[in-house]
């Protein structure tokens, strides 16, 4: 069993930076590779970024590439999603959640955290 508890969203003005914090916690947590996710109301929730076990096979969504950067730190369990130069297109409810397989597929995650509000202005 893996707990996420994401934390960093807030309220911002668009070309801001900002980082989303993901607390796991578990036995096995550093073992899983782990992605963040966004949803918009009335959208499925989307692929943003993930990040292998040993931190290989880094990617990101296009809209996001060359902006957001992922990140984990195994020492204090932690994974983080810097995001600079945000746009309001990036407004969302970003989740961080945790799979056995390195993958893009939001059904192949098996743990969730409740998600946390990023909202930005122009």
């Amino acid at each position: 069993q893996v707990r996420l508890v994401e934390s960093g969203g807030g309220l911002f003005q668009a070309g801001d930076s900002l980082r989303l914090s993901c607390a796991a916690s578990g036995r096995t947590a550093s073992t899983y590779a782990m992605g963040w996710f966004r949803q918009v109301p009335g959208n499925e929730r989307e692929f943003v970024a993930r990040i292998g076990w040993t931190g290989q096979s880094i990617d990101y969504t296009d809209p996001v590439k060359g902006r957001f950067a992922i990140s984990r730190d195994y020492a204090n369990n932690m994974v983080y999603l810097q995001m600079n130069n945000v746009k309001p297109e990036d407004t969302a409810k970003y989740y961080c959640a945790a799979s056995d397989k390195i993958t893009y597929k939001r059904s192949e995650y098996a743990y969730w955290g409740q998600g946390t509000q990023v909202t930005v202005s122009s």
